[in-house]
């Protein structure tokens, strides 16, 4: 059953900045014999399409529309405590997840059955992602380390050392022979996978590196010229572009192959995650709530900012033709380009929701409460 008691909800209709807020309740009153909910809305409201796993909200004075859909499965003992960061592998058969009980586990997607553990970072490790082989994983930690690991045997393949301050995101350049770490030390560095070793900082910003992405720029946008010629261990990075979620309210722009600055946007409070949308449009995440999206042609003013609680965005995920945002009042969704749908993933209640993975039609979530929940858009 999706709701027991009378649940209140903000439609999205109104999640633009500086437009007014619609408040509605929906209420429970029974389940039916096949174990679907009864659910009424309040006036404004309707709701339909009611599954046992899913149902539709509608507002038809606004012309909108939301789905609230509930997990599929839920992990509850892959880790005690809170889960702090997660990735799927790319064939989907394997998570990855850190936890605030200091462990790094490989897991089975199907069943969060544990099937390795990843011993070696001293202190809390702060994310985790999978090489796009899918056997193997990359970890940065508090211990300012970025580890590479074999998800077969759960060997430390290799460790690079350089950050001065613990390492809180990594991005994978092309196929991985190289990969890229930001830090509370300010840096963001590319790494030379097969040496072990640092090609360069690309990027010295004074104030902590909360979140990274790499992905290819517009042709029209220019990334500037290296002032030496780059190593040959260097593959993969022309034609990049690396965003930096900063603390200091800013999301920057970066050659990953020039190391030039090439966009400084100031948002309104520190930048926590980042991503891209295309090689035009890029969002970043704010700690007050804000999502930004940007035009990498013209970065002074937002394409649209969206706004739907005051939250911090954790998390920021393309997906279709939309992306799926995560924040730290428990809410999760999925927002289509053209802002005619959205899709929330329920369960978390009041606890952050700090990452989200993606493997086709199921999307996993990690949160404070220490489950992992699955969610399958075909239930829709």
């Amino acid at each position: 059953m999706i709701l027991s008691k009378s649940f209140p909800f903000v439609p999205w209709c109104r999640c633009l900045l500086g437009k007014s807020t619609l408040y509605g309740t929906l209420t429970c009153q029974g389940v039916s014999s096949d174990g679907i909910p009864e659910i009424i809305a309040s006036e404004g409201f309707v709701v339909s399409e009611i599954t046992k796993k899913s149902l539709l909200v509608s507002c038809p004075r606004e012309n909108a529309s939301t789905k609230f859909l509930a997990p599929h499965t839920t992990f509850c003992r892959i880790h005690p405590k809170s889960v702090t960061c997660l990735d799927i592998s790319s064939g989907g058969g394997l998570g990855v997840s850190t936890s605030a009980d200091g462990t790094m586990k490989i897991w089975q997607a199907a069943n969060g059955e544990i099937r390795r553990f990843l011993a070696g970072h001293v202190y809390d490790v702060n994310c985790c992602r999978f090489f796009p082989s899918g056997i193997v994983v990359l970890s940065g930690g508090m211990d300012a380390q970025l580890k590479v690991w074999s998800a077969e045997d759960a060997r430390c393949a290799a460790t690079f050392q350089g950050h001065r301050a613990g390492i809180l995101d990594t991005a994978v350049v092309d196929r991985g022979r190289n990969v890229v770490s930001s830090s509370r030390d300010g840096t963001a560095r590319l790494w030379d996978c097969g040496k072990s070793a640092c090609l360069g900082v690309v990027a010295d910003c004074g104030s902590p590196v909360n979140g990274i992405a790499v992905g290819e720029a517009d042709n029209s946008l220019n990334l500037g010229s290296p002032e030496k010629t780059p190593s040959e261990r260097e593959v993969g990075t022309e034609g990049k572009l690396l965003l930096l979620a900063r603390e200091d309210k800013k999301l920057q722009g970066v050659g990953l192959q020039s190391r030039q600055p090439v966009f400084l946007f100031v948002g309104s409070d520190a930048f926590n995650c980042c991503a891209f949308l295309s090689s035009i449009y890029l969002l970043g995440g704010t700690q007050d709530g804000n999502i930004y999206q940007l035009d990498v042609r013209n970065t002074k003013t937002p394409v649209r900012i969206v706004h739907r609680s005051g939250a911090p965005v954790f998390s920021l995920l393309p997906y279709k033709d939309g992306f799926i945002a995560s924040q730290g009042d428990g809410s999760c969704f999925i927002m289509q380009q053209d802002l005619d749908h959205v899709v929330e993933l329920t369960g978390p209640d009041c606890d952050p929701v700090y990452k989200v993975a993606v493997w086709e039609k199921q999307i996993y979530t990690c949160c404070r409460d220490s489950i992992v929940r699955k969610y399958q858009l075909s239930d829709l």
